[in-house]
Formats: structure tokens, C-alpha cells, sequence
């Protein structure tokens, strides 16, 4: 992939002059999506996964869409079911599940554009997802452990220090951390601007007063030795002058984690499960934890009702770990009934947000 809003050209699989193979089509088909103003994100990751079933289906001699009946479809279901990664381990089910969801909407559009007959893959079934808790979630011990890593007497472990620290207030995504603009922080109401968050949505969030203080500091000390002399406000930047790649930041929270030897793995997500959990854990109401998320509804709950960004702040500064001491002195006693079907929808959809974060590796 390239920069971010454009598209890397990658190679061809199959007849390169066929314009009706497999290839060509989903090519048409990703163009449709940017003209219908799909995501950058969105769009990438579900060319990644049609590419698996390309290349699949070119190994075994299908190269058109007509080509492909549901028994063909089915058969791919099965060779991810037995499919084993590098370490051994098998494609869990939200994985599988993951990389049919765009081969079902693809041969929905090739069907609804008249480029097949029929659609094989109209009511083809989607792996029955198990109910799952997080694979790792931090303490607010542990979290303060992995805050504690980077060297704070250097640009770039000051730098770091404000990354984590945002990550773990907010519990923002990789990509809209990655976004974030030095002006979208308002220090004086303590608030965060999320623009083009996940669905192109933009959202206010609280951020707390030590997140704050730390993106301060860097912003005072460190980032104009960062910046380049054409500056375009990018809040957090590389030695280079340059915005974060996802990788880059995915990796560099990865080698915090593991320095800070508590024998759990994750990175830029690992702070927005942690985050959420926490919150949950002290008390705060589920829709709060959904506005913080950007999530709009969850399954088997209430629709998502609007609050006020001012009743927001006050429960995540009640509720979030940083702040534990306020908790406990003031008795959130208004939201220790959550129910807990609820709870875990939402963790759910966290867990399977990690697995879209780096398609095909499993989560960040």
C-alpha cells in the first residue's frame, strides 16, 4: 500500500490481458468503491483479502467470475478452515469470516452490474463467531509499566511518551491517531477532535489532563525540532519530519510493550481494549464507552443515544484508571449495573476490530 488515500499498484494475478478475469473485475470493483466514497481503509484491506481468493482460484485454473459456483466457494471455506499460519496455528473464525465478507460483496456487485448470471455467494454462511474475551488486556499497573519505557530526556521518547499516553486516554484507533492535528487538541476544555474516524465519522472525545500534560510537553520541547519547514500540523512525527506509517507506529508500540517485560503482547489496540475494559470494570455506563469508541450500536443493546460531550468528559475522568482516585471518592453508584451481555458485545467488537487493524496478520 502507499500513502494514505492513494492506491500501490501490485501485481497482476492471471491472464494480464483478459479483461474479464477475476483480477480485472475486482479491480473495477474497488474503483466502483472509491467512486461510491468507500475509505482508503476499507477499500486496501478488502483488496487484500479478494487477492487470497484470486490467487486461490488462479492456482486451481478459475480465472472469471463465471467461473466460480458455490460448491467452489464452499471449497475455499474449508481450505481456510485448514489453512495453518507460519506458527503453526489456524485462521480463527473471525479471520475466516473476515476474508469472505468482501467476496460476498464483491459477487453481490458483479451480479446487480450484470457480469454474472447469478450470485453464487448469495447466501454462502459465515463461520459461527465464538464468544471470546480479549486476548490480553493491560492492569492499570501494567499500563503504567509500558507508559514508564520510553526515555523522556530524548525527543523521541518524549515523543513516544505522548503516543502512549493518548492512546490509553482515548483509546483511539491506530489509523485515527495517525491522523490526529496538533490544533484537533483543545487544552483548555480537555477535549479531542476524531476527524474522519472509522465510516468517514468525526466525533469530540474527552482526553485526560495527564494525556494532556504529556502532548504539551512534546509539543512545547520536541515537535518543532520535528517538524519540517513545510509543516502540515500532523500532531505526532517521525525523526524524519514525516507522519507515522501504520506499521511503523504499530511497531514501535510492539518493541515499548515488550521492553516493558509484562509478558503480554499487543500494541496499538492492546490501549483502546485496555481502556475500554477498565472504564467498564469502574463503573462507566456502556454508551459512554461506545461514544468514546466512536462505536454507533452493538448487538443485543440499546441504539446508540447522542451524549453531551460535557457529561462525557465527567465519566471518563471518574472512571479511567489514570483518574482511579476520583472514583473512588466520589461512588459512581449510577452505572454499577451494566449489564453484562452488553460488556461483552462490546468486547467483541473490539476484538474483532484488532483483526481488521493488519489484515491477515491477526490483530495489532
Amino acid at each position: 500500500m502507499g500513502k494514505r488515500g492513494q492506491v500501490t499498484p501490485l501485481s497482476v494475478i492471471g491472464p494480464a490481458d483478459d479483461p474479464g478475469s477475476l483480477y480485472h473485475q475486482m479491480q473495477q470493483f474497488l474503483q466502483w468503491m472509491r467512486e461510491r466514497n468507500y475509505s482508503y481503509r476499507t477499500t486496501d484491506n478488502r483488496e487484500v483479502y479478494l487477492r487470497y481468493f484470486i490467487l486461490w482460484c488462479d492456482e486451481r485454473g478459475l480465472v472469471r467470475p463465471q467461473e466460480i459456483t458455490r460448491p467452489i466457494l464452499e471449497r475455499y471455506q474449508r481450505y481456510m478452515f485448514l489453512y495453518r499460519k507460519k506458527d503453526g496455528q489456524p485462521l480463527s473464525t473471525r479471520s475466516q469470516a473476515t476474508r469472505v465478507t468482501p467476496i460476498r460483496a464483491w459477487f453481490k456487485w458483479l451480479t446487480k452490474t450484470n457480469r454474472i448470471l447469478y450470485n453464487p455467494a448469495s447466501d454462502l454462511d459465515l463461520p459461527r463467531m465464538e464468544h471470546r474475551l480479549p486476548r490480553h488486556i493491560l492492569t492499570a499497573a501494567e499500563a503504567d509499566r509500558v507508559l514508564n519505557v520510553p526515555d523522556i530526556t530524548t525527543a523521541t521518547g518524549l515523543r513516544d511518551r505522548a503516543i502512549l499516553e493518548t492512546l490509553y486516554s482515548t483509546g483511539i484507533r491506530r489509523m485515527e491517531i495517525l491522523a490526529l492535528n496538533q490544533f484537533d487538541i483543545d487544552i483548555e476544555r480537555g477535549t479531542m477532535m476524531v476527524r474522519q474516524g472509522k465510516g468517514k465519522k468525526d466525533r469530540m472525545i474527552p482526553i485526560g489532563e495527564r494525556a494532556l500534560a504529556w502532548i504539551q510537553k512534546y509539543r512545547d520541547d520536541v515537535r518543532s525540532e520535528l517538524a519540517p519547514a513545510q509543516d502540515d500540523g500532523t500532531l505526532f512525527l517521525t525523526q524524519l519530519g514525516e507522519p507515522f506509517t501504520p506499521n511503523r507506529l504499530t511497531q514501535m508500540v510492539r518493541d515499548i510493550i515488550d521492553a516493558a517485560k509484562i509478558n503480554k503482547r499487543g500494541s496499538c489496540h492492546l490501549f483502546r481494549h485496555t481502556m475500554a475494559t477498565l472504564m467498564l470494570e469502574n463503573g462507566a455506563d456502556i454508551r459512554f464507552i461506545q461514544a468514546m469508541l466512536g462505536h454507533v450500536e452493538l448487538k443485543t443493546t440499546q441504539i446508540y443515544t447522542q451524549v453531551s460531550i460535557v457529561k462525557l468528559k465527567e465519566i471518563h475522568t471518574l472512571t479511567h484508571p489514570a483518574r482511579l482516585e476520583r472514583l473512588r471518592s466520589a461512588g459512581d453508584a449510577d452505572a454499577q449495573g451494566e449489564a453484562e451481555d452488553a460488556a461483552s458485545d462490546l468486547l467483541a467488537a473490539l476484538e474483532a476490530e484488532a483483526d481488521e487493524e493488519e489484515p491477515g496478520t491477526g490483530g495489532a
